[in-house]
């Protein structure tokens, strides 16, 4: 049964964040460049370790998708006032209509998934992804 759900939460990610391929094929992204902006959106004003440590990558590897992020003006960087080495990433204008298109796609396949399901039941599974997530036995 545990095998079963791993697959299972394999299949609804896989779905979830394809769902928004052909949008984030439109500007050359991929699913890393979503990841970091789905972090950014969240946490407006994060700095490059916090979202290094919140993603688990290489500052190699994320310095490519800022890169590409920056190019094409979905975020930007602002010194910090109190540290300027430090520099915080936020979502432009670009950018949040960006995200909010693929937001809205998503959307879609969990919001109807959650409105066909026993108010319980969604209860209860929202507590087994944070328990899933935040590692808690």
């Amino acid at each position: 049964q545990i095998k079963n759900f791993i697959q299972l939460l394999f299949y609804a990610y896989r779905e979830t964040f394809s769902d928004p391929k052909e949008i984030l094929a439109k500007n050359s992204f991929g699913l890393a460049h979503l990841r970091a902006l789905n972090l950014i959106e969240r946490n407006p004003g994060t700095c490059l370790g916090e979202l290094m440590y919140q993603l688990k990558v290489t500052k190699q590897s994320l310095n490519r998708v800022l890169r590409d992020l920056l190019d094409s003006k979905m975020i930007k960087q602002i010194k910090d006032e109190e540290d300027t080495r430090r520099k915080n990433l936020f979502l432009n204008k670009d950018g949040k209509i960006f995200f909010d298109k693929i937001y809205e796609v998503q959307k879609k396949r969990i919001y109807n998934a959650l409105k066909n399901s026993e108010p319980g039941s969604v209860i209860q599974f929202k507590e087994v992804l944070n328990k899933i997530i935040n590692g808690k036995n």
